[in-house]
């Protein structure tokens, strides 16, 4: 992976995927006791970052592997970033899904055109059954974070940052990114690595399923050891990836772990003062910044708000609990 790799991924989304914007709010700034600077990824297109990583590697693909399809397991953002890429460029997609995923992103996926193939975490292996389809049906599998036309197309995130954050004079900072398996995180690392060498990359993880904050201590992948689900299901991995892990090892500072009453208050507030739907795995960067600037030594922190795809009743119960952010 090479930032070259990101640039090129950049020249095909242009056009295609949105520039989300870097917002601001004075009563974000007070709670965290510093500059906090929110890029708004929950506003691209399919609802979260997904869609930059999907449509790289569709848009790379050749006419022969889309006229056959592709295939991709996801919990719901991947999969509807997939969907919809799919689409795009007139491919079959195959999505298969965790029954247990919010009903919002399997609906989500099924009228991007997607047929979903839902199986049981507990009881079966989505390898297994992607493995069998693909054989199958001559699919093109599209990993969720590990592949690097997708990893390069969530660089391109980064590529945004480091540009709007020169707009704004702001050349040192702490750059904070929700992170599961580590597709963002590594390519926005590799991205400001290029274009902002004075930031930092934090990647922000859920309590329970911090494996690769604790693999980024000891210096080698570390496995979650929980079940594969829980309130920030976005970012529930088993592990980082092996393409993503050795970039973030090279590039990233100490992670961050919230909790998810955290990851909630950070959604009350980044409704209250932005104006923004975020998804309880997709705020854990905010909620980072707001509740753990302890941990943060710069004066400025950028975050991701990675996703907004968010069932009502989970997004009201923190609305409800955390009334005015």
């Amino acid at each position: 992976m090479d930032i070259q790799r990101i640039e090129a991924a950049a020249n095909r989304l242009k056009g295609h995927a949105r520039v989300t914007p870097l917002l601001s709010s004075p009563f974000l700034d007070d709670i965290a006791g510093k500059r906090v600077l929110v890029k708004a990824e929950c506003l691209q297109h399919t609802g979260s970052f997904k869609y930059r990583g999907a449509r790289s590697a569709v848009s790379a693909l050749s006419d022969e592997q889309r006229k056959n399809g592709v295939i991709a397991y996801s919990s719901g953002n991947h999969a509807q970033g997939v969907a919809l890429a799919a689409r795009q460029y007139g491919a079959s997609a195959v999505i298969i899904m965790p029954a247990d995923a919010p009903t919002m992103k399997i609906e989500n996926t099924r009228a991007l055109g997607a047929e979903v193939v839902l199986y049981d975490r507990a009881t079966e292996d989505r390898d297994v059954i992607g493995s069998k389809l693909s054989d199958e049906r001559g699919l093109t599998l599209i990993r969720p974070y590990d592949e690097p036309e997708v990893i390069a197309g969530q660089g391109t995130c980064g590529l945004e940052i480091a540009a709007q954050a020169a707009e704004l004079g702001v050349t040192d900072a702490d750059v904070i990114v929700c992170c599961g398996g580590g597709g963002l995180t590594s390519g926005i690392a590799l991205a400001l690595e290029a274009h902002a060498p004075g930031m930092r990359v934090r990647p922000a993880e859920p309590e329970g399923f911090d494996d690769v904050t604790r693999s980024l201590a000891s210096g080698q992948i570390e496995r979650n050891t929980g079940s594969a689900s829980g309130l920030c299901d976005a970012i529930v991995t088993p592990q980082p990836g092996n393409l993503t892990f050795p970039i973030m090892r090279r590039l990233c500072a100490q992670g961050i772990v919230v909790s998810d009453e955290e990851a909630q208050r950070a959604m009350a507030h980044a409704f209250a003062r932005l104006k923004l739907v975020a998804e309880p795995g997709g705020a854990v960067a905010l909620a980072s910044a707001l509740f753990h600037a302890n941990q943060i030594a710069s004066d400025t922190v950028i975050c991701t708000i990675s996703g907004g795809n968010v069932d009502r009743s989970v997004f009201l119960a923190a609305l409800d609990q955390f009334g005015e952010g």
